[in-house]
């Protein structure tokens, strides 16, 4: 291993198969933070504005990559103008229906909005980017309770809300 490299720190829990079913609380941010988006969500507490072009067609592509595998659901998400915050959950009764792991589905979810996106700047309705929308990795959470499931459900609920104070937010 070279000694100039930075170590870098496990992201996924240690012997944690994320393939389980289950409720999983995932943040990805943009690269470099970059305010790309405006808001955008399924939250059924609250009606959210209209989204722009960049966010339809990432919310979009984060739909249509929960439609694809059986037994994958996304009840909370919110898409803000430079992270994006979902609750996903596994439930099926065989594992051949769905992402092998939620890495799998994170990286599924990546790399179509990132084509999509990619797209709409070819036809020149979108701005021009460096060809990474996303920021490398993803924060996890695996949800463990009701009470857990609640609480993060809740910060999502308010995350529009507490923007301009939250720890993700690039005043540029």
């Amino acid at each position: 291993m070279d000694k100039n490299l930075p170590d870098r720190k496990r992201l996924r829990l240690k012997n944690y198969d994320y393939s389980s079913n289950g409720a999983y609380f995932i943040t990805i941010c943009t690269k470099n933070r970059t305010t790309l988006f405006s808001i955008v969500g399924a939250d059924p507490l609250s009606a959210l504005p209209a989204s722009s072009l960049s966010s339809a067609v990432v919310e979009n592509a984060f739909l249509e990559t929960v439609a694809r595998y059986d037994g994958v659901e996304a009840p909370v998400y919110v898409l803000m103008p430079n992270h994006f915050h979902a609750i996903i959950t596994f439930s099926r009764a065989d594992k051949e229906s769905a992402p092998t792991s939620l890495s799998a589905f994170v990286r599924d979810f990546k790399r179509h909005s990132t084509s999509a996106y990619a797209d709409l700047v070819k036809q020149g309705r979108l701005p021009p980017f460096d060809g990474q929308l996303w920021q490398r990795s993803y924060y996890d959470h695996i949800i463990r309770n009701r009470d857990d499931y609640l609480a993060i459900a809740k910060y999502i609920h308010e995350n529009p809300s507490n923007w301009s104070s939250d720890e993700l937010y690039c005043d540029e």
